[in-house]
């Protein structure tokens, strides 16, 4: 992390430590969307069921991908803690700050990163 300043640093962790809370509080309410639907039958239209099964699969799938990404925040913050944040995965590079603090789980520079969108 020698190529990010200390400030920078501090910076970066308070911008993961605020998007794990936001992606924690997402995927709660996510999850409680998800849940499975209980419609009356004689009570509600065909339509109707076809609607909520799709918004909770929509749900689900929304659920999934928080998950993923709370993820890689969570491994990001360990690996800030350990001194390999900000350092590519695949060329060793400094990972440069403004990719950092617009995805600051990303693992690659980007030019290793580029079109990957990791």
């Amino acid at each position: 992390m020698k190529h990010l300043s200390a400030d920078q640093i501090l910076e970066l962790r308070g911008e993961l430590e605020h998007q794990v809370v936001r992606v924690e509080r997402s995927a709660r309410a996510s999850a409680e969307a998800a849940r499975p639907v209980e419609l009356d039958q004689s009570a509600v239209g065909r339509l109707s069921r076809m609607d909520s099964l799709q918004n909770q699969s929509l749900s689900a799938n929304l659920r999934d991908r928080e998950r993923h990404r709370l993820d890689l925040l969570r491994k990001a913050l360990e690996r800030m803690d350990d001194g390999s944040y900000g350092l590519c995965a695949d060329c060793g590079a400094g990972v440069e700050f403004g990719r950092l603090f617009v995805v600051p789980e990303s693992t690659t520079c980007g030019r290793c990163g580029m079109g990957a969108g990791r």
